[in-house]
């Protein structure tokens, strides 16, 4: 189950909607909301499980379940990774969107520059039972760091490696690798007779920056200075991508073919014993959809460079997940505010978690037994100790498509056989750091 199934929109489309004067969601043109339409509401929802047809399976029964308690009628609309944020963007700009909506939560800082979306103050807060409900990791990804959040945590989640255990056992190997070295060594012997260590998925924008972001964070690079300007060329940030490229270009570790995929291809492989390690968030649900035994799996923490996952260099996760967002001019305010006061519950976060895979930002809702399963654990720990939000910059989403673009090319280089050069990966940043300054 991926949070990032296709590349965020384009950075010129973004620019253009961040600089139109918002008017939000719903219908309204008031841009403070009202209660013209108290008896339905719509709402977007991100697609999160292995399929739409899922999510809404998923969902549907909880949104009866709030139309019982409160009479008010839920419209909901899935939509897909691919076209989640052009859709949001769209609204904004058109006044043309729904009541509440889901966003990736590297998006929020972003979107709240653009001015559509309802700040979460201490009085909407209370409202929902207030901010301290929350784990602090999660609320750090809900918008700029001096602002009040644009939304509220709805589903954490954080990387993890996973392995296969038939094809360790079948190496030799005992365990899975706990620094990087230790898993271009493993890699190089899982990498034979058509089989490879570790996927990838070089042509998705998104994830390339959450892996580069958190290599970055390992070597001191942050890709943005203390006052959010672009900063992709430092020795850091070159030493986070080549690195990163390098498992396929110099390490021979992810298979040529890696640098085409974007839609979760490489989940597919590891499913059919094709790919011994993937770095992903979540991922039991799609192994599950896919034939895949809980048992033929592990999950461990992501390498760091040595010692133990922690803070600093020694971060091993972006704080990833999804927030729930109003738009500040829907028509249903009252409504609106209680469908996030019910699906940010202690009892709806523990059965939309548990039924996605991922841990609840909720603080008590996180402690239930059933978040205790292995791989919960470990994300849990992750999310607590050893992982760190993506920049909370207006520009982080046009971050995105500049510099994971910048990743995608080299990894076409490397799967055609060019060398990657320190000074090829600096030349492929300082193009993606131009392309910034002109927007």
């Amino acid at each position: 189950m991926s949070r990032f199934r296709a590349p965020a929109a384009g950075a010129a489309t973004l620019a253009l909607a961040l600089a139109a004067s918002p008017c939000g969601g719903g219908t309204s043109t008031g841009g403070a909301g009202s209660n013209d339409s108290p008896k339905t509401l719509t709402y977007w929802a991100s697609n999160q499980g292995p399929n739409l047809a899922a999510d809404k399976k998923i969902l549907g029964p909880e949104l009866d379940k709030f139309e019982k308690q409160t009479g008010i009628k839920v419209k909901l609309e899935v939509i897909p990774w691919s076209e989640l944020l052009t859709r949001i963007l769209t609204a904004t700009t058109s006044g043309q969107g729904p009541d509440v909506l889901n966003i990736g939560n590297t998006w929020s800082a972003s979107l709240q520059a653009g001015g559509a979306l309802l700040p979460w103050d201490e009085k909407n807060f209370a409202k929902i039972g207030g901010k301290d409900r929350f784990v602090e990791s999660a609320l750090g990804s809900a918008g700029a760091p001096d602002k009040d959040p644009a939304a509220v945590p709805l589903y954490s989640m954080a990387y993890a490696l996973y392995y296969n255990k038939k094809m360790f056992a079948e190496a030799g190997i005992d365990g899975p690798p706990a620094t990087w070295d230790e898993l271009v060594a493993d890699g190089k012997k899982l990498s034979k007779d058509g089989s490879w260590a570790l996927g990838a998925e070089g042509a998705n924008l998104a994830n390339n920056i959450h892996q580069i972001f958190v290599l970055g964070k390992q070597h001191g690079a942050d890709f943005f200075t203390a006052d959010g300007r672009p900063d992709f060329t430092s020795d850091g940030a070159v030493a986070a991508v080549k690195q990163y490229v390098d498992l396929m270009a110099k390490d021979k570790v992810i298979a040529p073919g890696n640098a085409e995929y974007a839609q979760n291809q490489s989940l597919s492989d590891f499913a059919k014993d094709k790919t011994a390690m993937v770095l992903w968030q979540a991922a039991a649900t799609t192994f599950k959809s896919q034939g895949m035994s809980d048992k033929e799996w592990g999950v461990a923490p992501v390498p760091v460079a040595s010692g133990a996952p922690g803070q600093g260099k020694a971060t091993n996760s972006m704080v990833a997940g999804i927030n729930m967002a109003v738009f500040k001019n829907t028509k249903n305010i009252d409504g609106s505010l209680k469908f996030v006061k019910f699906m940010t519950s202690d009892a709806e976060q523990k059965i939309l978690c548990a039924a996605y895979g991922s841990v609840p930002p909720v603080k008590a809702a996180q402690q239930d037994p059933a978040f205790d399963r292995p791989e919960l654990k470990v994300l849990r720990d992750t999310l607590a100790k050893s992982a760190a939000p993506l920049p909370q910059v207006p520009d982080e989403s046009q971050f995105e498509t500049a510099v994971g673009t910048a990743v995608k090319n080299l990894f076409a280089h490397a799967a055609a056989g060019r060398e990657v050069t320190t000074a090829s990966v600096k030349a492929e940043l300082a193009k993606a750091q131009q392309q910034m300054s002109q927007q």
